[in-house]
């Protein structure tokens, strides 16, 4: 069974629709990105799911439960982090743990401050936090009660390396062990080491759907050159039919594996030497702007 099932979910506020028939579901144990840019949708699909908000067709469920702001039952199994964590400026960290723990399980408590490393603070009264403390303080309160799903909305804004880095680890670590999450995040290159499945989002609809391993073999491998003439090596090459794909360097799509030697031929016959070879391959970030830019170019036909 799936954890959380959404189907044909759309909004509207007012008479701007801002999701469109948006279906998607989650397995346990898996971690699926959701990406796309500024207003695409992100945080209102998860505001929805979370039962925050009314929605205008569709039905969403975890397990059996349909979810809508007037039936929450379900959302017991959910912990979640949506824009900025709310805390209380008077009340220590400890505190609010201690206020939303289900079963005031201290030991639990103790885990995830020692998973976040929150220990020389989290005695302290929240004003006093820095963006980076609150953040890993609404992580802690995300995670505090074992929950099946967990939806995080920008988990990593705020956090230093090392604690990005941490806060990855507890949520692979949890996924391994059956915990299902949702996780918008800018941080492409961050989201790439550990989601399992990726939605990209645009104007309220999903546009891309697929696995990171789909995602990877799609992926396309270039080949970046440096010659003893720049300038004349730019010539030659597009004369000869080869395009290139950025404006300041001499970057060639790596279409087979003669290319190289070819390219090197070609231009030592007019007494122009490859001086550095650098190879490289899509990452995440490039590989979805160019499915925006395919999207954006079809509507423009």
């Amino acid at each position: 069974m799936k954890s959380l099932s959404v189907q044909e979910l759309s909004k509207n506020f007012g008479h701007k629709q801002a999701l469109s028939d948006v279906s998607f579901s989650l397995s346990p144990g898996k971690i699926v990105g959701l990406v796309g840019p500024n207003g695409a949708g992100k945080t209102t699909i998860m505001k929805a799911i979370l039962g925050l908000i009314h929605y205008s067709e569709g039905t969403i469920r975890i397990g059996e439960n349909e979810i809508s702001p007037s039936s929450h039952k379900g959302l017991e199994q959910v912990g979640a982090l949506i824009e900025y964590p709310g805390i209380y400026p008077f009340l220590t960290g400890y505190a609010h743990l201690k206020l939303f723990s289900e079963t005031n399980d201290v030991s639990a408590i103790d885990t995830i401050v020692n998973q976040l490393k929150m220990e020389k603070y989290i005695h302290k009264k929240a004003k006093s936090y820095s963006l980076g403390m609150k953040q890993k303080l609404g992580i802690a309160l995300a995670l505090l009660n074992h929950p099946s799903i967990v939806i995080l909305d920008e988990p990593m804004n705020g956090l230093d390396p090392q604690a990005t880095r941490d806060v990855r680890k507890i949520i692979t670590d949890l996924a391994t062990q059956g915990t299902s999450f949702l996780i918008s995040s800018h941080l492409l290159s961050e989201l790439e080491k550990m989601v399992d499945e990726l939605i990209l989002i645009n104007q309220g609809k999903i546009i891309k759907q697929c696995t990171m391993t789909e995602l990877n073999q799609t992926a396309q491998d270039f080949i970046v050159i440096s010659t003893t003439n720049d300038q004349a090596a730019r010539t030659i090459l597009t004369d000869a039919g080869y395009p290139l794909e950025d404006p300041d360097k001499i970057k060639l799509l790596k279409e087979n594996e003669e290319l190289l030697g070819t390219v090197i031929q070609l231009l030592s016959a007019e007494n122009i030497h490859v001086t550095d070879v650098q190879h490289l391959t899509n990452d995440l970030e490039s590989s979805l702007l160019e499915i925006l830019d395919s999207v954006k170019g079809e509507e423009e036909k």
